[in-house]
């Protein structure tokens, strides 16, 4: 059961929901179709699918969709929590024993399938096109940018990445970075949207760093002020690792806000310095992670005054990940999820959320950890009338 409410010091709404996704075993019940309660900034369309490779979607920031008189009629988070998926995300394969979970991606797609989260022609989109090179670069060296793109890298940048270089590689990192970008349009539209791949914190300026090429997190930050939609965003990091690609990245935009909650002894070894590092020794567990956290994110809203959030909610801090350091069990995930989703969307601060990092040989396993965040974000997205 949940535990007594008066140890978690969120709001009733919070309470609400983990208590009720404990009850249910991560909360699989089917979605409730509700009317929006204020209409959305601009339409996106969708067309119907009924398989993995086929549905597909415009993407909210280039294109338009199928024209037809249903398509026009149907608005972002009409049917429910607008949901991000890739069939590239899992499409690499890696060598045997590699460690980084690629599989996981396209399993987190299946379960949400399973579970109802996700349903084909209702709340999936998917990218309609890869980001440019000039969203790339604003962020990324052009020269590291051609480099991986045509495959020229040298034995110590693949090293740095941590990957095999592949044409299938390249199409993910593209669709991922993509993905994320698509799911910050949907969630200033609808006010929350949850990717099933995305951040990648540890790619820098000129270099692949700890299986992160581009990092979509500083480039959808820096197209969303360019573009004039937001002056100011907030990324939170909860991955277990320093988000550290995109401290360095961003640190001279004063628009965009970084806060890393991460454990202090793990990688990478040598930390950038984010708008507000909070570094918790190993071992951490479930209260005292969610009480430091929480504290931390209001510090950080009320100093930035976001008008987007980007949350990177890594699983790697489960006691059982095999690349973690802290202590977190399942409930804790559900704790965190509520605290932060419900934290932003209660101040009207749209939210675009991602997976983040997670590590486990049993994929099935990991998967569900990684669903957490996107039934959470179901409860509070219908909670809420979004």
């Amino acid at each position: 059961g949940a535990p007594p409410q008066g140890e978690w010091g969120m709001s009733a709404l919070t309470v609400a929901c983990a208590s009720r996704l404990l009850r249910s075993a991560a909360g699989l019940r089917s979605p409730i179709e509700h009317a929006r309660a204020n209409p959305v900034a601009r339409a996106l369309g969708l067309s119907p699918s009924d398989g993995e490779a086929a549905f597909s979607s415009t993407s909210g920031h280039e294109g338009e969709g199928d024209g037809s008189s249903e398509c026009a009629r149907k608005r972002p988070g009409d049917d429910g929590l607008p949901i991000v998926y890739h069939p590239a995300y899992s499409k690499p394969v890696m060598p045997e024993g590699h460690r980084f979970p690629m599989p996981v991606f396209r399993e987190i797609y299946r379960r949400l399938l399973r579970d109802g989260v996700a349903v084909p022609g209702k709340n999936l989109f998917q990218p309609a096109r890869m980001p440019s090179l000039e969203e790339l670069t604003a962020v990324h060296d052009e020269e590291y940018v051609n480099k991986f793109m045509m495959g020229a890298m040298s034995d110590d940048d693949l090293r740095r990445m941590g990957l095999p270089w592949t044409e299938d590689l390249v199409e993910r990192t593209l669709s991922e970075v993509s993905g994320t970008m698509l799911c910050a349009d949907l969630a200033l539209t609808c006010g929350l949207a949850v990717n099933t791949a995305g951040g990648t914190h540890h790619a820098h300026r000129s270099h692949a760093s700890g299986y992160c090429i581009f990092n979509d997190l500083a480039v959808t930050a820096k197209r969303v002020i360019a573009r004039g939609v937001v002056e100011r965003v907030l990324i939170v990091d909860l991955d277990v690792h320093q988000g550290d690609g995109t401290a360095s990245t961003t640190a001279a935009d004063p628009g965009i806000y970084t806060l890393s909650v991460h454990c202090e002894d793990n990688f990478p070894a040598k930390k950038s310095t984010s708008s507000r590092d909070v570094a918790l020794p190993t071992g951490t567990e479930d209260d005292v992670y969610i009480k430091t956290t929480e504290a931390a994110l209001r510090e950080s809203i009320e100093e930035h005054g976001p008008q987007l959030v980007l949350y990177d909610a890594g699983v790697d801090v489960h006691g059982a990940d095999d690349l973690g350091g802290f202590n977190l069990t399942d409930e804790g995930l559900i704790r965190r999820e509520a605290l932060v989703l419900d934290t932003c969307v209660g101040r009207g601060i749209p939210v675009a959320a991602v997976v983040g990092g997670g590590y486990d040989k049993d994929l099935e396993a990991l998967a569900r950890r990684h669903c957490i965040l996107h039934h959470v974000a179901r409860e509070i997205f219908e909670s809420n009338k979004l």
